[in-house]
């Protein structure tokens, strides 16, 4: 066509400049100095393109890409909050008892945690998109066989594979987002991702009791195999490359190890003696092992650059007590509304209010998070967790079941603020090219977070009551809350 050039007249495009390891975003210095001085440089905008982060896609995908994502969260998430209320059914038809059957659980929460700092160090060296459909695929394949198996041992097999799977939504849902915009949009998508999150973690429990009603077990487990059907919808949007690299699997397999025995020692004190002894001694060898690797592969699976990031570390240490004071109330609300003759049908009905107030709160987390900071966000959420144990613990010592419905809901609210002011603090205060790795890692913490607040309700409630053990696990938020408030003020002075 007349004024049209070919395809070699055309000027090439300039070259997409390859990314430098020791560059961060721009809030680097603000989140991470105060607490150990910024680890990085602040990466420069990319080049026609003032003020945008390099490669920064439209905001007007944000919204659709959260949403797909949240929901993709939720379905991972349905693995233990919606197959709890399947366990029984389970049980009664491949007849085995009720303490084989909490390996059903337990085998899937430890795969799914030991598993999500590996993806994030392949997203920083390949990419994200390949991880995250292999991770789905994995996911909804395991699920899809465990759906089916015959035996609890084949089961078993499938919940493992499920949850190595289901490790790779947590983090790189996140890191997808953190990667693909900024700013006001970044914030109001990962809060619209953790808003949707907390309300499938709450519809969970009243789902499963649905489909286990109308239709049985098998397509409890199943569900999680609707995943597959967002992908198209999500795979495009995430990068196919990443800085490149070798993966360290020696330090890959220690840290792993090394994750397994922390998961098993907080798992413990409701799976016996043996269960402990395995996770210390995988503890003790793997922690000691992996300390002597790290050391001499400081830019290795998990660099040393992250593992001194102040910011990270205390980001991911506070915004724990989110997550244990989460599970422990969908472990203690239960079992007082069941003491009081309620229907597993209608006690997941009680919390759906719940995922009302998640859906909610994300709707202006978003803005709260911008305006605020992530540091005074997440103290919020903290001192949001401490009141809504406090809340339970009166509700179940006076046996009052709307105090109890109050508390899921405002441990909800927290989750849906808490968790995007992690990922902002982690992403902001590590160079770009560990954000994924460190990620993982902070990730990993958040769902130990989730098996302190069970293991506090099961173990200090057995000898102590439901009460009690709820004051007692609210002594973790209380205490990150002053962290996080001190922190605040800092960062305010030096700001």
């Amino acid at each position: 066509m007349p004024g049209s050039r070919s395809p070699a007249e055309r000027p090439a495009s300039p070259p997409s400049p390859e990314p430098d390891p020791g560059e961060c975003s721009e809030d680097a210095a603000r989140l991470a100095g105060p607490a150990a001085g910024a680890p990085c440089r602040p990466a420069l905008p990319a080049a026609g393109a003032p003020g945008s982060a390099p490669g920064e896609a439209p905001a007007g995908s944000a919204p659709r890409l959260a949403l797909a994502l949240g929901v993709l969260f939720a379905l991972a998430g349905s693995g233990s909050s919606a197959a709890a209320v399947a366990l029984p059914g389970l049980g009664t038809a491949l007849d085995v008892p009720a303490s084989a059957t909490a390996w059903v659980l337990s085998v899937y929460v430890l795969a799914l945690a030991v598993t999500t700092a590996v993806y994030g160090r392949l997203a920083d060296l390949a990419g994200v998109r390949w991880p995250l459909v292999a991770g789905v695929v994995l996911m909804a394949g395991g699920a899809l066989l465990g759906a089916v198996a015959p035996t609890l041992p084949v089961l078993l097999v499938g919940r493992v594979l499920q949850g190595a799977g289901a490790g790779a939504v947590p983090v790189l849902a996140t890191a997808l987002l953190s990667a693909r915009y900024s700013g006001e949009v970044r914030a109001a998508a990962l809060t619209r991702v953790a808003g949707v999150a907390a309300a499938g973690g709450a519809l969970g429990p009243f789902a499963g009791g649905l489909l286990q009603t109308w239709v049985g077990w098998r397509v409890v487990l199943a569900l999680p195999a609707v995943g597959l059907l967002l992908l198209p919808l999500i795979a495009p949007a995430a990068a196919r490359r990443g800085r490149g690299g070798p993966f360290d699997v020696p330090g890959a397999v220690l840290v792993t190890a090394c994750a397994a025995g922390l998961v098993l020692l907080v798992q413990s004190p409701a799976a016996g003696v043996t269960v402990a002894l395995a996770g210390a001694a995988l503890l003790a060898v793997g922690g000691s092992a992996a300390a002597v690797h790290l050391a001499r592969t400081p830019l290795g699976f998990l660099p040393r650059r992250v593992l001194t990031s102040g910011a990270a570390v205390t980001a991911a240490g506070c915004a724990a007590v989110v997550p244990a004071g989460w599970f422990g109330l969908l472990l203690a609300v239960p079992d007082v509304l069941t003491a009081r003759g309620w229907s597993p049908l209608l006690t997941g009905a009680s919390l759906v209010p719940a995922a009302a107030v998640g859906l909610f709160a994300s709707r202006y987390a978003g803005r709260l998070l911008a305006r605020a900071g992530a540091v005074r966000t997440l103290a919020l959420a903290t001192a949001l967790t401490v009141f809504a144990l406090l809340d339970a613990a009166v509700a179940a010592a006076a046996g009052i079941p709307a105090l109890l419905c109050l508390a899921v809901a405002v441990v909800s609210a927290a989750f849906s603020v808490g968790q995007p002011a992690l990922v902002e603090i982690v992403g902001a205060a590590v160079p770009v090219a560990d954000r994924g790795v460190a990620l993982g890692a902070a990730t990993l913490l958040f769902l130990l977070g989730g098996g302190v607040g069970t293991a506090a309700v099961a173990g200090v409630g057995a000898l102590t009551g439901t009460a009690v053990a709820l004051v007692v696990l609210a002594a973790l938020p209380a205490a990150a809350t002053l962290v996080a408030g001190v922190w605040s003020v800092r960062a305010a002075r030096a700001g």
